[in-house]
């Protein structure tokens, strides 16, 4: 599907250069001479190259549409991850760059998605949020108010994040696994 220059959006997959880019960043410009135009930061879901294109109003580009897909974690060979189609039971190896941070939030058994293009999975999305144990969290400072003070902790996965003075070591929380932030206590 082609789209003009000043509608593309962060998120949007384009076809670029032969290659599959998704936006990150786009910002609309108007200088005082010239048309306006669209500053637009992609990455490439390919081999993960950044770069910073200029669209006019009158340039149109093709959005790509993604076939999503349900995956189940298996287990981590090596430098890969074992994932497993839900439907067929056909399982696939993926390297594990192609999660980048994330990667340290799967559990054994997760269900993810991918997204595949020409049948092929160009990137991974793990659930917005997931539950971890605290292994290790400082003391609390006497005399902290509660507000808006939070400590540092570590999770059972190795992630660092900032919890509540009220979280000890050995509490399930709930964690946003994008924003590596706390959420709440796991119910």
């Amino acid at each position: 599907m082609k789209i003009s220059g000043v509608d593309i959006r962060p998120g949007n997959i384009l076809e670029y250069e032969g290659g599959i880019w998704k936006v990150a960043k786009i910002q609309h410009t108007q200088p005082g001479k010239g048309g306006a135009y669209m500053q637009v930061e992609m990455k490439n879901l390919q081999d993960g190259r950044k770069t910073n294109v200029r669209f006019r109003s009158a340039d149109t580009i093709e959005r790509v549409r993604l076939d999503q897909k349900e995956f189940q974690y298996l287990y981590t060979d090596g430098d890969a991850l074992v994932f497993m189609d839900k439907d067929s039971y056909e399982q696939i190896n993926l390297p594990a760059d192609l999660l980048g941070d994330a990667a340290a939030f799967l559990q054994d058994g997760m269900d993810v998605t991918l997204e595949l293009w020409d049948e092929k999975p160009i990137s991974v999305a793990l659930p917005e949020q997931v539950e971890a144990t605290i292994v290790e969290a400082d003391a609390v400072v006497k005399g902290q108010t509660a507000s808006s003070s939070y400590k540092p902790a570590v999770l059972d996965n190795g992630v660092r994040v900032m919890v509540p003075p009220h979280i000890e070591s050995g509490t399930r929380i709930v964690v946003d696994v994008y924003e590596r932030t706390y959420v709440g206590k796991a119910g």
